[in-house]
């Protein structure tokens, strides 16, 4: 099997594609869910701490326009504002798993859904399921799937995107974990793209799986 590139060659080869930087904390919080010994509820407490850390840096990646305030003590402080309306979209099942993370930092946000099927057997995958803001061609778009493995699933949502009228560059893809195989198939079909990952494996093994990873979400 051919090797695949690293999580810093990809960033240079895709700009638009964003990896929580390493450190302390966040290899503690990495280590405790892919634990096979960790127990259920302390795995959803700590992958919900990756989780908001993933969204607070796609939050950063959205559009913003300046806005001057003023002071309990009369000063002007200089800030920005969100420049564009923003709505969630969960690829059902796992990504439900991110939307209490999302309502949890965006007050009221709307989330739609996404539900596709993927065909154990090929590993292609079909679209079953929409429900979606009717106003989404207009919002910015994170997208919500914790595993990013071939990249099937997530692609075909993304064209369902599309299709309802959503810019390619207004999607933010967010995601706990990414093969370097589904990055470069992501931006191989929607280069304008912007991918937020907390990590990015070595690699799939031949049954699709992400390695080392952390089995199923």
């Amino acid at each position: 099997k051919m090797p695949q590139p690293t999580p810093d060659e990809l960033q240079q080869k895709y700009p638009n594609l964003h990896v929580l930087r390493p450190n302390h904390q966040l290899l503690c919080l990495q280590t405790l869910i892919r634990d096979r010994n960790t127990c259920r509820e302390d795995f959803i407490f700590y992958s919900d701490r990756i989780i908001r850390l993933v969204i607070e840096e796609g939050l950063n990646c959205l559009p913003f326009s300046e806005k001057t305030v003023e002071t309990p003590t009369g000063h002007d402080y200089q800030g920005t504002l969100f420049a564009s309306s923003i709505c969630g979209v969960s690829i059902v099942r796992a990504g439900e798993s991110m939307e209490a993370g999302l309502r949890a930092v965006c007050k009221h946000i709307k989330i739609g859904k996404i539900l596709i099927q993927r065909d154990e057997e090929t590993a292609k995958a079909g679209l079953l399921y929409t429900k979606l803001p009717p106003d989404i061609s207009n919002r910015s778009v994170l997208l919500l799937d914790p595993m990013l493995a071939t990249g099937g699933t997530v692609i075909q949502a993304i064209q369902v995107l599309l299709d309802r009228g959503v810019p390619e560059h207004k999607i933010i893809f967010l995601n706990l974990i990414a093969a370097p195989e589904g990055i470069e198939a992501l931006f191989s079909a929607f280069p304008r793209l912007t991918v937020v990952s907390s990590a990015i494996d070595e690699c799939l093994n031949e049954k699709k799986y992400i390695i080392p990873g952390i089995g199923d979400f």
